[in-house]
Parts: structure tokens; C-alpha cells; sequence
């Protein structure tokens, strides 16, 4: 019996040895170490090492829904062209967007400083878009390609590029915010991305560019900057040969683009607040002497010969001024610019700029309009009566904003613009800008005594006043709501009345030329991340 209880515990140590074996066989020598992620503490909040890397990353930005009442677009563009500016039924009473702002930022030490890349993408719906089938049936053949708001089908959307740039070494290479721009671009205090007076592009879209800054101690620091301008620096050359419709615009007749704009500024950033002086020279090039319906080329255009290339800029000085004894974080913002043949940087928004058209009522025709056309040059050549040279096209302007902290959940701002657009010379002088203009204006709208007041008179130049408040509620960190009123008057030079045919559903008609106003209400729910 003993024999056999020996052999029983003999075979069961046995049998616990080898299921052990099998069991350790499966595990592995040695237990890899956990990476844990860390925080980054060198750039600020939000950054953490991408784990087995010296690298930092922060993945931020904002999610946004943005409605306007009686305006062009959803984010606070003026009822000032097309459908709104007609005020006619395929206007949209308002219109609405909402947009996830994604934010990449990497950061890396090096022994050249810090290397950094950042991209930011916005992913958005919006609800405007048209009824009207002509502007539809235009939309693929405009010359900026489809916008936004043709891609924004049910279930649809699209994704806008804002910013996609590396800098090292003091330089930046990619779209970025230009040398020009200053850090609150064209919104001192306002939501609306439609703020004239100035450079700016509300950091919706940068351009391609590459700068150089340096650092010169106590906040002082100076950039200079190649930028490509075929995007953001151009308004429009018209080649007044092509006619000039009722409102006064004519087809884009820009040539490509064969030097990038040279631009920079020197700035000083305390405390106290900001001072900047930045300027940019910007090469002005018409394309062809003859061209067709709409500005396009013929097979006559190549031995037609062209204008002459000029060169214009543009200057501008800016000041901030921080913590005014008004209250805690309460602050100024001005800045004032002048430009010849770069339009762009004083009507200036992160869409194209506009040209403007505006109708309301009258006491003495069936209605009244006022139009602006922005341009950067007009040519009119020697075979069509004019002189045949590029006329650069003067603008200046201001903006201005004050804000104030209620506490620290509410804010009000109060801010204006006045912006101006001029060309050179008088009517009647073939020579002049004006009085080229004028003459196609008069020709293409087969204007005559007949059909024309006595009052009638011609003057292409037109001014844009703006003056907008604004209230900001943060209930909680982060999370913004902002109600938005806007004021804008159009300051337009004709005079008189005349029969003209708009763009339909206008009739051909008596209109007589006058001022116009519109009024917009934005608001706004944000929330930051």
C-alpha cells in the first residue's frame, strides 16, 4: 500500500511539472516597459512628447455655428452684391454654418531653436448657396473655380485649408499669415469676416509665402517676405475693350502671375501693446489687348499685343494699445492704409473682394442703385480710343475698435471702417483712368441724351463706411456666445438717372444713382479646445 502511494504523488508531481512548463513556455522572457505619455511643459498648456520621440504635440482648435440675418454669407458678409445686394426673391432672409477648426501644432528643440509645423483645417457645412439657375449655371466657370458654397449638398460639406507652414531658423515656409498682416488681421473685435479698411484675411486663408523674421531684443523684430499673389493679393484688371456692364464691373483680365510680391514689416510687441509699419510692392500685369465675350483669349490676342507691366504697394501702420484704464484687459486697435494698384489690401476680406452693387427705392425712377467696382488697374488700348497703358488704381483706408470688459464673463466692442477707391483724372480726358472708364461705361450701356437725366454724370470712384457692435457672453471657459449688428453705407459718385439693364431679375428700367445701406445681424456659439 505504501509502494502505491508513492507511485500516486510520484506521477502527480510529475504532471504539475510539465503543465508549469507548458505554461512558462508561453509567457515571455521579459515584460516590455509601459511608455506612458508625458506632459510637454516647454511650448505651454496642451502639448505632450509623441511617445519615444523628443517632439511635442498639441491637437487643438474651436467647433463653430455661425447664422446671419439679411446678409450675403454666413459669417457676417454685408448684403452688398449679387442676389442680397438685388434684394430679390432668390435672396436668402439668412443664411447659417457650422465649422470644426482642427488645429495640429508640433514643436521640436533643435541647436537652430525651436522647429515647428502647424496645419489647421476647417470642416464645414454651410446653407447658403442660391436658387438663382444663372449664378448656379456660372458657378463652374467662374474664375476662382467652385466655392464653398456649391459643395454644400445635403450630406455634404467640404474641408477648407486656413494654415499649413514649417518654420525653422527664423524663416516660415507654406500658407501662412503674411509679413503685412497684423495679429488680429481684419478682426480687431468684430466676428464678421467682411471688415473692410485694411489688410486681412481673419485667419481663414493664408497665402503661400516664405519670410524671414528677426529678433532684435525688447520686442522689437522685423520680417521680410515673398508671397505668391495669384490667391489673396489681387482684385481685378479690367481691360475696358470688353464693355462694362450696368453696375459698372467688367471680366477679370488680369496676365499670370510672373513675379511673387515682396513684403515686410518692422514691429515692436510689449506690454504695453503693438506698433507696427509693414509695406508690400505688388506687380500689376494686364493679359491681352484683344479678347472676347468675358475676357477670354482669341486668336488674336497673341499678335494683339499687351500693356505694359507696372508695379504697385501698399503701406499701412497699426497700433494696439492694451489694459487702457478703461478696465482690465480693455484695449484699442487702429491702423490706416494706402495702396496703388493693390486694392486688395484695403478692400480686403478672406474671400475675393467684392465689387459692389446695391438697389433700394426711389422718388423719381422705378429704383434706385449705387455700385463700386474694385479693381487693381484698367487699360483701355489704343485701337478702342485710349491710351493703351495699365492705370493703377488708388485706395486708403482706416478701422478702428474699442473693447471693453464688463467682467469676466461679458464684453462689448464698438468698431468702424471707412474705406476709399479712386481713379485718377477726369471725365472726358482719354488719357485718365476716369475718363477711360467713363467713356466705356457711357458706350457699353448705349447712354445718350434720351435716356439719361439732365443730371447725369459719371464718377467710377466710391467709398464703404462700416460702424458695427458687438456683446460676447462666457458662461464658461472656452464656450463664447456673440450677438453682432453691423451698419453699412455705400458712398457712391454717379449722379442722375439713365436706362439700364441689370443682371436679371431686374428689368431693363429708369434707375437713378444713389447711396445705399444695409444693415446685418450676426451671432455666434463657440467653443474652443
Amino acid at each position: 500500500m505504501k509502494a502505491v502511494r508513492t507511485l500516486v504523488l510520484l506521477c502527480s508531481a510529475a504532471s504539475l511539472a510539465a503543465v508549469t512548463g507548458a505554461q512558462a513556455a508561453d509567457l515571455p522572457i521579459k515584460a516590455k516597459a509601459i511608455e506612458y505619455v508625458r506632459v510637454c511643459s516647454l511650448y505651454g498648456a496642451g502639448f505632450w512628447y509623441i511617445p519615444g520621440t523628443d517632439t511635442c504635440i498639441k491637437i487643438g482648435g474651436y467647433l463653430r455655428v455661425d447664422t446671419t440675418f439679411d446678409g450675403g454669407g454666413s459669417h457676417g458678409q454685408p448684403a452688398w452684391s449679387g442676389d442680397s445686394g438685388q434684394g430679390n426673391r432668390y435672396f436668402d432672409d439668412f443664411v447659417s454654418r457650422s465649422r470644426l477648426g482642427l488645429q495640429v501644432d508640433t514643436r521640436t528643440a533643435s541647436e537652430y531653436g525651436v522647429v515647428r509645423t502647424f496645419a489647421q483645417a476647417n470642416f464645414q457645412f454651410n446653407n447658403f448657396g442660391t436658387a438663382n439657375n444663372a449664378v448656379i449655371g456660372a458657378a463652374p466657370a467662374a474664375p476662382n473655380g467652385l466655392s464653398g458654397s456649391f459643395l454644400n449638398n445635403v450630406g455634404g460639406g467640404y474641408v477648407a485649408i486656413e494654415y499649413l507652414y514649417i518654420q525653422f531658423a527664423g524663416f516660415t515656409f507654406g500658407r501662412s499669415a503674411p509679413p503685412t498682416e497684423t495679429p488680429w488681421q481684419e478682426a480687431p473685435a468684430n466676428i464678421s469676416s467682411f471688415l473692410l479698411g485694411g489688410r486681412g484675411m481673419n485667419t481663414d486663408t493664408g497665402v503661400n509665402n516664405i519670410q524671414y523674421t528677426a529678433q532684435f531684443g525688447n520686442g522689437v523684430s522685423g520680417t521680410i517676405g515673398l508671397e505668391d499673389p495669384s490667391t489673396q493679393d489681387r482684385t481685378s484688371v479690367y481691360n475696358l475693350s470688353t464693355g462694362l456692364n450696368a453696375v459698372g464691373t467688367s471680366s477679370y483680365a488680369y496676365g499670370g502671375t510672373h513675379a511673387p510680391d515682396v513684403a515686410g514689416n518692422i514691429k515692436v510687441d510689449q506690454a504695453w501693446g503693438r506698433f507696427q509699419i509693414s509695406a508690400a510692392a505688388h506687380e500689376v500685369d494686364g493679359s491681352y489687348n484683344i479678347l472676347g465675350a468675358g475676357a477670354v483669349p482669341t486668336n488674336l490676342s497673341e499678335i494683339s499685343g499687351h500693356p505694359e507691366t507696372k508695379w504697385g504697394g501698399a503701406v499701412m501702420a497699426a497700433l494696439n494699445i492694451k489694459n487702457i484704464p478703461t478696465g482690465p484687459g480693455d484695449d484699442i486697435k487702429v491702423e490706416g492704409t494706402y495702396t496703388k494698384g493693390l486694392t486688395k489690401d484695403v478692400i480686403a476680406t478672406s474671400a475675393p473682394s467684392p465689387n459692389f452693387a446695391m438697389f433700394g427705392g426711389s422718388g423719381r425712377a422705378y429704383q434706385s442703385v449705387g455700385f463700386g467696382a474694385t479693381t487693381d488697374a484698367v487699360f483701355l488700348p489704343v485701337a478702342n480710343g485710349g491710351s493703351g497703358d495699365v492705370k493703377l488704381t488708388e485706395s486708403w483706408g482706416f478701422r478702428g475698435s474699442y473693447t471693453h470688459n464688463w467682467d469676466p464673463y461679458w464684453n462689448s466692442s464698438l468698431f468702424g471702417t471707412g474705406s476709399w477707391v479712386h481713379y485718377n483724372g477726369t471725365v472726358g480726358n482719354l488719357s485718365t483712368a476716369k475718363g477711360e472708364y467713363c467713356f466705356q461705361y457711357v458706350t457699353s450701356n448705349k447712354l445718350t441724351a434720351a435716356n439719361t437725366s439732365a443730371d447725369f454724370s459719371c464718377n467710377p470712384d466710391f467709398a464703404v463706411f462700416q460702424i458695427g457692435f458687438n456683446t460676447r457672453w462666457t458662461p464658461v471657459k472656452n464656450l463664447t456666445f456673440t450677438g453682432e449688428v453691423d451698419f453699412i453705407h455705400l458712398d457712391q459718385n454717379f449722379s442722375g438717372t439713365a436706362m439700364l439693364t441689370p443682371s436679371a431679375p431686374k428689368p431693363t428700367a429708369t434707375y437713378e444713382f444713389k447711396d445705399q445701406n444695409t444693415v446685418l445681424l450676426q451671432v455666434r456659439a463657440q467653443r474652443n479646445f
